[in-house]
């Protein structure tokens, strides 16, 4: 199975062309950056009405869920920097993006720090890209 998974993804990188990937790679930074800087708007622009997130805890929520998360009034995040990325076109209409991460900022007045990595798979509607399925996994963080 795992072969036939990475034979199709190879495929698919192999029909996109190396446009498609520069334009998948900054609607990537783009939406990072969108939830970082907690834009609401850009965010409900850049996420797809159907929506599949899976949150760390392994429960699936929507587009609402997954936006209101990031746009907590009592929220603000620190800068943060992609470790392990891959992006990569799957054909010519969609794509993904996965890194690994710590997540730092303040909660309700809290710090917090957890180490996650993400994978957002997006699709192209006409000219623009959208996030379609996202999916969190919590690791450990390093000296914890």
């Amino acid at each position: 199975m795992a072969v036939a998974l990475f034979a199709g993804a190879s495929a698919a990188t192999a029909e996109a062309p190396q446009g498609d990937l520069a334009g998948l790679t900054a609607f990537a930074d783009a939406f990072d950056a969108a939830q970082i800087a907690q834009d609401r708007a850009a965010l409900d622009r850049m996420v797809a009405d159907d929506l599949v997130f899976i949150d760390g805890s392994g429960k699936r929520y929507g587009k609402a869920f997954f936006i209101d998360g990031w746009t907590g009034p009592d929220d603000d995040y620190d800068p943060v920097t992609l470790k392990d990325r891959v992006v990569l076109p799957l054909g010519k209409d969609a794509g993904l993006a996965s890194a690994e991460t710590i997540l730092s900022g303040r909660s309700a007045g809290k710090p917090f720090r957890v180490r996650i990595r993400f994978t957002d798979i997006f699709r192209r509607h006409g000219d623009s890209w959208q996030a379609s399925y996202i999916h969190v996994t919590r690791m450990p963080v390093e000296g914890d």
